[in-house]
């Protein structure tokens, strides 16, 4: 560990007179950071101990496995992809995104990382950060919907920006967005992969946080599927509902089919979508909402 700290490993492809082809627009200085300040839209090396953590890291967990794997890659490889930085002054920088290169970069005793240079005042810096992790593929479900979150909140997006900027349709946000309303403990066991998407999912169409977390520790003792779940969910959904003293209702062979179409429904407009059926064959959607935000959320979806 100390040698590599005295030189930095040599990198092999990737790094070098080409990578401007590779990110058109920027320039590569092939130099270590000076004592100016250096030109935005450009590749430098910069010396680690100038590189602040980024307080808007929406990740909250890095596998150390995976991360000490990085560090081994790094020694022998180098840097294959830069980080990206915001300059605040002569000597420092501050971490856009790549915290998992940065760390492991130290981890290996590197001195100095290869770092595109953007400029960004703090509300672009959290919507790049957000955006550009939303978009890995190794983030959890809760930490997805965090950001997302975020993004909504300090960064005064509304859904169908949100939607624009992360290339996920409307629908895919509001389910995830909706993970956020589940209990602490479910939010947990879908962070630490206990449960799936589909169970948090169907456990949310379920009104009461006691009836949750009922069927969740039955689906973590029993390790349910997310089919049996959903079934669970829909025999309390009928369990709790009045009968209709104007209309006698009736599924009987359809029963299975309509049930499966509330709980699509439900998923898809992010709220208890509720469907009935008379002797005759006639019936009713209905979609019940509590706000007018709620009601323009799914006039969108509908797209009215």
């Amino acid at each position: 560990m100390s040698d590599n700290k005295k030189s930095v490993p040599a990198r092999k492809g990737g790094l070098g007179r080409g990578l401007g082809s590779l990110l058109e627009g920027n320039k590569y200085t092939g130099k270590t950071e000076s004592s100016t300040l250096n030109e935005v839209n450009t590749i430098a090396d910069i010396a680690i101990e100038y590189i602040q953590t980024n307080p808007y890291q929406p990740r909250t967990h890095f596998d150390q496995t995976a991360l000490e794997e990085l560090a081994e890659s790094i020694r022998i490889q180098g840097i294959i992809q830069p980080i990206t930085v915001r300059q605040l002054d002569q000597h420092t920088y501050q971490l856009i995104s790549g915290e998992r290169r940065y760390q492991a970069a130290k981890m290996a005793g590197l001195t100095t990382i290869p770092a595109y240079i953007r400029k960004a005042d703090d509300q672009q810096m959290l919507e790049m950060a957000l955006i550009e992790n939303i978009q890995r593929e190794n983030l959890n479900a809760i930490e997805i919907a965090l950001s997302y979150q975020r993004l909504l909140t300090e960064c005064s997006l509304k859904q169908e920006e949100l939607g624009d900027r992360v290339g996920k349709k409307r629908t895919t946000v509001t389910n995830y967005l909706r993970l956020l309303k589940l209990p602490p403990d479910i939010q947990i066991a879908l962070r630490d992969n206990v449960i799936s998407m589909g169970h948090a999912r169907a456990l949310i169409n379920i009104d009461t946080i006691e009836k949750q977390l009922e069927i969740f520790r039955k689906v973590v003792a029993e390790e349910l599927s997310v089919r049996k779940v959903e079934e669970l969910v829909r025999n309390v959904q009928n369990a709790g509902r009045k009968p209709d003293p104007q209309q006698k209702l009736v599924f009987n062979k359809y029963e299975e089919e309509l049930k499966g179409v509330e709980s699509r429904l439900s998923s898809q407009f992010g709220t208890k979508i509720i469907v009935k059926a008379n002797n005759d064959g006639k019936g009713e959607i209905k979609i019940p909402f509590v706000t007018v935000d709620e009601l323009n959320r799914i006039l969108e979806i509908l797209n009215y």
